[in-house]
């Protein structure tokens, strides 16, 4: 055996242990869940629908009056929230989603993809189908999951202490029963009306601001000082007076 093919041979095992550590290192996450199960480690440049559900999970840490696109493109404020929510559990936060951030995310959501302290029921006490809001019944359905999301994270920052809906969705006619402006959120599935207990309703409308809300009304705001309002509207509008909002 000549020399040049003897250092060959000899560096064969250490490319076989260089390949076998990078294929660990960019394997899939082996755990599955019974709502929905990420494949691939994903990091900013990457997009699909598996970011798009990653930034359904991560839409509460946008940061102060920030707001995550759910639009499948793993951009910088996806990989800020991604990092937000790695702090938040006291994970290695790199804004690369692997298999412990989805580990935390699976230990967070039942198998109907809502959060553990929500429920669709919590935030449609109108009709169960989803159906005569300003929406159709599935997209309204998917903006209340989104909601449901956004709680989850303010939930967390308040201490793991519970979050009480009074009001979420509401078809045409439960909304006109109940008073609500022609043009509410509710009818569109993204609002969510919160009572006060074990947090005030001023508290909950001041940490509203850092978890993707970008309609909240509350304390001082006509109408609403026995609740606050938070809903998910196309610009921000915040206005309770008697919380400094």
């Amino acid at each position: 055996m000549n020399r040049r093919l003897a250092r060959l041979l000899s560096t064969l095992p250490i490319l076989a242990a260089a390949i076998l550590s990078t294929l660990v290192l960019t394997a899939a996450p082996a755990q599955a869940d019974g709502c929905y199960t990420w494949g691939r480690t994903l990091s900013e440049g990457m997009s699909g629908e598996d970011v798009r559900q990653l930034q359904i999970r991560v839409s509460g840490y946008p940061g102060y009056g920030g707001v995550v696109a759910i639009d499948g493109q793993f951009g910088p404020g996806t990989r800020a929230a991604v990092t937000r929510f790695q702090q938040a559990y006291g994970l290695g936060a790199d804004g690369v989603a692997g298999s412990a951030t989805y580990s935390k995310i699976y230990a967070l959501q039942d198998d109907d993809c809502t959060p553990v302290n929500f429920s669709y029921a919590e935030l449609n006490r109108c009709n169960s189908d989803w159906s005569g809001g300003a929406v159709s019944a599935s997209t309204a359905k998917f903006n209340a999951r989104v909601t449901m999301w956004k709680l989850q994270a303010m939930r967390h920052a308040l201490g793991d202490q519970s979050i009480t809906v009074t009001s979420g969705f509401r078809s045409h006619a439960c909304n006109n029963a109940v008073g609500g402006a022609s043009n509410s959120r509710h009818l569109y599935g993204d609002a969510a009306d919160l009572g006060s207990g074990p947090h005030s309703l001023c508290r909950l409308a001041q940490q509203a601001r850092s978890h993707g809300f970008t309609g909240i009304l509350g304390p001082g705001y006509p109408g609403h000082n026995d609740h606050t309002h938070l809903d998910g509207r196309s610009s921000r509008f915040w206005s309770a007076p008697n919380c400094g909002i």
